[in-house]
């Protein structure tokens, strides 16, 4: 399994939404939405491995899919890394586990930390300054909701913490819309005979454009046996035909032909986004644009249902930003943003966040390296094991300042009396 090939769906495809790659092939080429649909549909054989494993995500009737074990080639060096779960679905971890954990981790492959091994996670070397240990529920693909479904899941168990950290990576955003991130990554995506397939469906939210309200939709395949209703083309339509922010998002890559007017202008009415028609050849633009709005107000809805379970189940939330593809570049190009809707969110609406797309533009800013060859140092798509180092560092102040008691190494204890209880195999 090549690394280029598993780059898991984090980065690459942010990379092509903002690239031309499929919008140079002659537009009498190019499928309509529900020919592009009957494309996406999947062979039994791939469900098949999905399902049976071993593989890289296994399936799950709500999320769609979590973390399984495997031993993916796509590391530094071309190195496999060792990437498995615990048996309460947390990315296994060894950082003091014996001792009671305190922060909970939610978010998609960067929270999950793809592309290193499990000892390589910004969640153990901050465990390991912290001395107390960081659990991991990231998983690669998810968007802002499939975080949000997974967070509320674990945090009403047992392994519930009092303090959540909740990332938001580059298009999570656009991922919290689609009923089926599949049917947009397919193109590119290999999925190694099913070994390497996710993205299936899962829950998601959409605009109720009678309304003017996001609800929250369930996942429309929520049985190992309703899986395989993706290897129909047919059905493939019949699920995803209505799915504006899935048409919105291949006509913007170029992947079809043309969009629904009347479903488009409903939507783009609730979202004060007048499309101009006549501006045929700026179409895709728009189409990303609106995208791009209705993906931001989705975030929004989401942080405030997200707050509001975090209040009332007495925890404390934590909300990170970190885009190093697009965010970072409108950044240092311009100094706007395309998310700053959900930045001056945050702000008015007085969330504990943390910016990670700042500190690496000021850290980028301080080295005399072209932009690329800084950023090789740090990511292979993902974070590679020196940016999580640098990642867990640049947020460990910010941990230290909300955690309360202070973390072991911060509460200037009197060697004398520390027993080292729980720290030591051998102290009971």
């Amino acid at each position: 399994m090549r690394c280029a090939q598993f780059v898991c769906a984090a980065s690459w495809l942010c990379l092509l939404g903002m690239s031309s790659w499929a919008a140079d092939a002659p537009e009498t080429k190019k499928p309509s939405f529900e020919e592009y649909l009957r494309q996406s549909a999947v062979s039994k054989a791939v469900i098949d491995r999905f399902l049976q494993g071993p593989s890289w995500a296994q399936y799950d009737p709500e999320l769609g899919y979590v973390l399984g074990n495997y031993l993916p080639q796509d590391g530094i060096d071309n190195s496999a890394t060792i990437s498995t779960v615990q048996a309460d679905g947390s990315r296994t971890s060894f950082m003091y586990a014996g001792r009671k954990c305190r922060i909970n981790t939610y978010g998609d492959s960067f929270t999950q930390c793809h592309q290193v091994s499990d000892g390589e996670t910004w969640q153990e070397y901050l465990a390991g300054h912290l001395g107390e240990p960081i659990r991991n529920y990231g998983m690669g693909g998810y968007g802002v909701y499939q975080a949000y479904r997974r967070m509320i899941r674990e945090e009403r168990t047992d392994h519930g913490a009092p303090y959540v950290i909740f990332y938001i990576w580059g298009d999570d955003h656009t991922r919290s819309l689609l009923r089926c991130r599949h049917a947009i990554i397919f193109r590119w995506w290999n999925h190694q005979g099913g070994s390497a397939f996710h993205n299936n469906f899962w829950p998601n939210v959409e605009l109720d454009t009678a309304t003017g309200r996001f609800v929250e939709k369930e996942n429309l395949l929520p049985t190992r046996e309703a899986l395989y209703q993706m290897t129909d083309p047919q059905r493939m339509v019949d699920l995803l035909k209505d799915d504006r922010a899935l048409q919105l998002f291949a006509f913007k890559l170029g992947l079809i032909q043309s969009l629904d007017r009347r479903a488009i202008d409903e939507l783009a009415a609730r979202l004060e986004f007048p499309v101009n028609w006549d501006r045929e050849q700026d179409l895709p633009a728009q189409a990303g644009e609106l995208l791009d709005r209705y993906s931001l107000r989705a975030t929004t809805f989401v942080l405030a249902k997200a707050r509001e379970f975090a209040q009332q189940n007495n925890k404390r939330l934590l909300v990170v930003l970190f885009d190093p593809y697009r965010v970072m570049n409108e950044l240092r190009q311009s100094g706007k943003r395309h998310d700053q809707p959900v930045v001056e969110y945050l702000i008015r609406e007085k969330f504990n966040y943390f910016d990670m797309n700042e500190v690496q533009l000021r850290d980028f800013r301080k080295q005399k390296l072209p932009y690329d060859d800084y950023m090789k140092q740090y990511l292979i798509g993902h974070y590679n094991p020196r940016g999580n180092h640098f990642f867990a560092y640049s947020i460990k102040d910010t941990v230290v300042e909300w955690l309360d008691p202070k973390p072991i190494t911060y509460r200037n204890p009197d060697p004398a009396s520390v027993d080292f209880k729980g720290y030591l195999p051998d102290a009971r």
